[in-house]
C-alpha cells in the first residue's frame, strides 16, 4: 500500500531530522510531499512554502512545535489524512483532540525509527 505522505516542517539543511525523513521516506518508495520555511528541493522531493491542496494523503508527519502547528490545523484536517505522526518534541494534546473529533488517527512517534523497524 502506498502511503503518500506529507512532511510539515521540512528543512534543506541535511542535518536536520525532517530532511533525513524525507530522504528516509523516498528510499522507501513512498511518494513524499514537503512543506517548510523556506523552497527547495530534498533530492527529488520539492518542498513549497504554502498550502497545497494535495490529493491522497495517507500519513502528515509532523516537525514543527506545538505553537507552530495552529496555523496548519484546518489545512491538515482539509487533506483528510488517514493518521498523523508527532515526531519528538511536537506533541500536542489540543491538536489531539480535533483530530479525534474527525476521526483521525494519530501518534506519537519518530517517523525515522517507524521507517528503520518496517512499522511505517
Amino acid at each position: 500500500m502506498v502511503k503518500k505522505t506529507l512532511v510539515l516542517g521540512a528543512s534543506l539543511n541535511p542535518d536536520r531530522y525532517s530532511n533525513m525523513a524525507v530522504k528516509r521516506l523516498l528510499l522507501n518508495n513512498i511518494n513524499v510531499k514537503a512543506i517548510g520555511s523556506k523552497t527547495g528541493t530534498i533530492e527529488k522531493a520539492i518542498i513549497e512554502k504554502d498550502f497545497i491542496s494535495f490529493n491522497n494523503i495517507h500519513t502528515v508527519t509532523l516537525y514543527l512545535n506545538s505553537v507552530k502547528q495552529r496555523d496548519y490545523y484546518n489545512y491538515i484536517i482539509s487533506l483528510d489524512p488517514k493518521r498523523v505522526i508527532f515526531n519528538p518534541g511536537t506533541e500536542n494534546e489540543e491538536f489531539y483532540l480535533l483530530l479525534k473529533n474527525e476521526s483521525i488517527d494519530y501518534i506519537e512517534a519518530c517517523t525515522l525509527v517507524l521507517l528503520s523497524t518496517n512499522q511505517y
